[in-house]
């Protein structure tokens, strides 16, 4: 009897499933065998037709001829984007002379004291021990250059994304407005934010700031909403009963409440900050993503390490640092934030009076020499030539032969009206028929654009990379699922790569891959596999107990278990697991361009780095087009009922 309540609920639903997909699929035969003979007859098969492509050519090269002769002369650069750039430039400029007033000693006390009041003496020391490896490795002035810009960007960020969220939270309205618009620019590859703001403020630090702004103030915007949306309303009535006013409630009440979303938010837009302020080096944003920038355009690992390293120290402290406040299990007196105050304030005058401010030549390590020997030792015996297995060039080259170059084939020799065809299907089936309007509507808008056979380059490229990331997350998710013991071990490794900004994750592959397409791809599977094997490793572990015990009474060994309890009770994780991979390979593969990825990526950093801002927007726009796209075919249902979609 136990066994058959215990069936029934799983055999229903899973019924219903089939009958509403074999409906959608036979609506979808009806619709094709209707529209593709029509298509085919009007614009024939073969690559996106011309009749249907517009040329923005000349229309964007002469909307950006008109912003740059305007520049300096037309009221709206002169009143509003003038004074913006002006005062980003002003407040980068007095941050960065505050932090080498301060002095090495002052800074790394700083970060250590704020560490210590947050976090605990561990992770003070661990600070302090990063800021101080900063300026071993010679980087110590890019640091303070990405530090100062990433202060200012990160508070920019956060009350653009706090007033958004405040606005969303507080009003249905308005929630319903900026949530397609969080969506969208949730799945837009960091690089696409580059070239709009190029456009308008052309290169340098204004451009790299208000860049990043765009890019981190969302999750702000989010997660503070979600906060006060989210609020106890047992404690809000309460509130409300002592006669208090909206504006008393919001601050007495609802931002107490949600401080730890706020807290979550404060990290995630710190991460994010980060990571695009990194990225920004490519547009003049200087710092410590302009040396990783230079050292792999002349392919130098050595100095791109040697840049990288503090990148991802920083990483880490701002990630421990603000994940330590959000949990709040530190005391946070007003007595002990002076005395932290007071500290830092003795060792930067000390460090003035000894005439101690810049970090000491002689106490610089130079890695890079000893990393680009290893680098050519690794050429000379890893890379090609290796007995039986093979060198790294022979799997990147074989990689590329078997599997790049047939999807890329395949893909760029189906008939445009089966790419939308296949991609109305996917979204239809997982989604609704919202869903797979608009990923159709996004997907025919590459084509519009002009770049149909590129995109199409790129997305073999995503598929591609997404299948190994796949297939390697979900081997390691299931065996951190059956194993406590490697679960521990693998937690640390996770978060570090989480951590790690995108840019970075170009440089090892670098080093053992050379360039191309393959080594873009390479670094997409490593950017975008610690996301899917803790989706996945959450998902497998929170399947409900007394089902495993119930299938484990029956006799069922630990592969029956996998494959026809925890899987299938895991499917919203898993899906929810393949969106995310999909969309963080795509961010990779995008800045991929930049190691020879070709394709979309190439367009826009060809645009960037000659000027050619039409080529660039296209291809950013397509970007943008080809990411709404993958998130649509790739979300599950459940995941957009549980935003309130």
């Amino acid at each position: 009897m136990a066994t058959v309540t215990a069936s029934t609920p799983r055999t229903l639903p899973t019924g219903l499933l089939r009958h509403r997909a074999v409906h959608k699929l036979l609506l979808i035969a009806l619709a094709a065998a209707v529209l593709v003979p029509l298509a085919n007859a009007q614009w024939a098969s073969g690559s996106w037709p011309a009749a249907l492509t517009v040329d923005l050519t000349k229309p964007l090269g002469s909307a950006s001829d008109w912003i740059i002769d305007n520049r300096d002369s037309h009221p709206l650069f002169l009143y509003f984007f003038g004074y913006l750039s002006n005062a980003v430039v002003i407040s980068v400029h007095a941050v960065y002379v505050v932090l080498l007033d301060a002095g090495w000693a002052g800074v790394t006390a700083l970060g250590a004291l704020v560490a210590w009041r947050v976090a605990g003496v561990r992770l003070a020391l661990g600070t302090a021990a990063a800021f101080l490896a900063c300026g071993l490795l010679g980087m110590w002035i890019p640091t303070m250059q990405t530090l100062a810009l990433m202060v200012v960007a990160v508070l920019a960020s956060v009350v653009v994304g706090a007033l958004l969220g405040l606005a969303a939270g507080l009003s249905r309205r308005m929630d319903k407005v900026l949530r397609p618009v969080l969506d969208t620019m949730q799945v837009m590859p960091a690089y696409a934010y580059l070239l709009p703001v190029v456009l308008v403020f052309g290169m340098g630090v204004p451009a790299a700031v208000l860049a990043t702004v765009v890019y981190a103030a969302p999750p702000m915007a989010r997660l503070t909403a979600l906060g006060l949306q989210g609020a106890d309303k047992g404690v809000l009535e309460a509130v409300e009963s002592l006669g208090t006013t909206a504006r008393q409630r919001l601050l007495t009440a609802r931002i107490p409440l949600a401080r730890k979303e706020l807290m979550l938010g404060l990290n995630q837009t710190i991460m994010m900050a980060l990571s695009m302020a990194v990225i920004a080096s490519v547009i003049g944003a200087g710092g410590l993503g302009d040396r990783v920038y230079q050292a792999l355009a002349s392919v130098d690992v050595g100095a791109a390490l040697a840049a990288g390293i503090p990148i991802v120290l920083l990483a880490v402290v701002l990630d421990r640092v603000t994940g330590a406040a959000g949990d709040g299990t530190e005391g946070h007196g007003r007595a002990g934030w002076a005395y932290a105050l007071a500290g830092t304030v003795a060792v930067a005058v000390a460090g003035r009076l000894l005439g101690r401010l810049d970090w000491p030549d002689a106490w610089t390590l130079n890695i890079a020499e000893p990393v680009n020997r290893a680098v050519d030792w690794m050429t000379a015996h890893l890379y090609s030539g290796v007995p039986v297995i093979g060198g790294t060039a022979d799997w990147a080259a074989h990689f590329t032969t078997w599997i790049l170059d047939p999807v890329r084939g395949g893909l760029q020799a189906l008939p445009w009206w089966s790419v939308l065809l296949v991609v109305a299907t996917l979204a239809w089936l997982i989604g609704t028929w919202r869903t797979a309007l608009t990923a159709v509507l996004a997907m025919a808008a590459i084509g519009v654009l002009g770049v149909w056979t590129p995109a199409l380059d790129t997305l073999s490229q995503v598929l591609a990379a997404v299948a190994v990331t796949l297939v390697l997350g979900f081997a390691t998710a299931v065996a951190a699922a059956r194993s406590d013991r490697f679960e521990r071990m693998l937690r640390p490794v996770l978060d570090v790569f989480q951590t790690m900004p995108q840019f970075v994750y170009l440089i090892p592959v670098v080093a053992l891959f050379g360039v191309g397409r393959a080594p873009a791809a390479a670094a997409a599977v490593v950017y975008a596999l610690p996301a899917v094997v803790r989706i996945t490793t959450q998902g497998l572990r929170q399947v409900d107990p007394a089902a495993m015990e119930s299938s484990r009474s029956l006799g069922a060994t630990g592969w029956q278990q996998l494959r026809q309890v925890q899987l299938p009770l895991a499917r919203p994780a898993l899906l929810l697991a393949v969106n995310q991979g999909v969309v963080l390979v795509l961010a990779v593969v995008v800045i991929g361009g930049l190691v020879g990825g070709g394709a979309l990526g190439y367009d826009t950093v060809f645009g960037l780095a000659q000027g050619d801002l039409a080529t660039g927007l296209v291809a950013g726009a397509a970007i943008v087009c080809l990411g709404l796209m993958l998130d649509r075919v790739t979300q599950p249902t459940e995941r957009r009922t549980g935003k309130g979609a």
